[in-house]
């Protein structure tokens, strides 16, 4: 199994690093991708992190079972703006693999065309852009899937969106085995 990660100016580091980590102990390969490169990324709250290369190298080792998108104000904005990241979740969808999107980022699903149609959520200051597209039916729930497509509404639930993911693409039994060891209280 195999994630990538599209890690972009601005992301909100919780989203992108707790959905790193749980999926790398639940055994899924995951890639971290920059979006313009390869270079240390500042994130929303300054913190700097390093993507395991750029997102143009990870898409040439693709496909990937799950497409994660971090939230971020700006790091949305960001992949809403990419004509790679449209491209990308595109094909996503059309081979029927998972889109995962937390916080801000479900705006560059609806930027791209990504999931008419589905049932979504997330952070509450995009809700009502999400909801005058209409687009989508949107959910207030702390986690939401519908398909192929995952979606969650902040640094808050993202342990509860990571657990999606690895359900999603190894079982629940994946999720019962690595959650103890994390302390979680869910």
């Amino acid at each position: 199994m195999s994630a990538l990660v599209i890690l972009a100016t601005g992301a909100e580091e919780m989203e992108t690093v707790i959905p790193t980590d749980v999926l790398r102990r639940a055994e899924i390969n995951v890639t971290v991708a920059g979006l313009f490169g390869s270079d240390p990324v500042t994130c929303s709250r300054n913190v700097v992190i390093k993507p395991d290369k750029s997102l143009e190298e990870a898409v040439k080792e693709g496909p990937y079972d799950v497409v994660i998108l971090p939230g971020g104000n700006l790091g949305a904005d960001n992949l809403s703006e990419s004509p790679k990241v449209k491209e990308l979740l595109q094909a996503q969808q059309e081979r029927n693999s998972f889109i995962a999107a937390i916080c801000a980022a479900p705006k560059a699903l609806m930027t791209h065309g990504i999931a008419h149609g589905k049932t979504l959520t997330s952070h509450p200051a995009i809700k009502e852009l999400l909801d005058k597209s209409g687009q989508y039916t949107y959910s207030e729930e702390r986690v939401v899937t519908d398909g192929k497509l995952i979606t969650s509404r902040g640094p808050g639930t993202a342990f509860e969106f990571a657990l999606a993911i690895v359900e999603a693409l190894k079982g629940k039994e994946t999720v019962t085995k690595i959650t103890p060891p994390m302390l979680l209280k869910l």
